[in-house]
């Protein structure tokens, strides 16, 4: 985001919502932080498929991390971290499969 120290009014106008402004770029990122940790819990599928041939694993993965990033999603608290765990488990699948 912009550097608004300087500006006067905090570098909105008047007639702009800051809090609606501020809460929009906050969801966004956001969004976009699970977004990422999804499509890298699809690629970590993706190669458990293909490099350990236990597609079931990677399809459970891919189901999995879709509900965890819709529970990141919802759950102000939990955010990324759902996904992440995910992540993680497919990394051990990797790993030890």
């Amino acid at each position: 985001m912009a550097n608004t120290n300087n500006a006067s009014n905090g570098g909105y106008h008047p007639d702009m919502d800051e809090a609606a402004h501020e809460a929009t770029y906050h969801g966004f990122v956001r969004f976009a932080e699970i977004g990422t940790v999804v499509v890298l819990c699809w690629v970590l599928a993706l190669a458990v498929g293909g490099v350990r041939h236990a597609w079931l694993t990677a399809i459970l993965g891919v189901l999995l991390s879709g509900v965890a990033g819709a529970v990141g999603a919802m759950s102000a608290s939990i955010g990324v971290r759902a996904p992440a765990v995910v992540a993680i488990l497919l990394l051990i699948a990797l790993a030890f499969y």
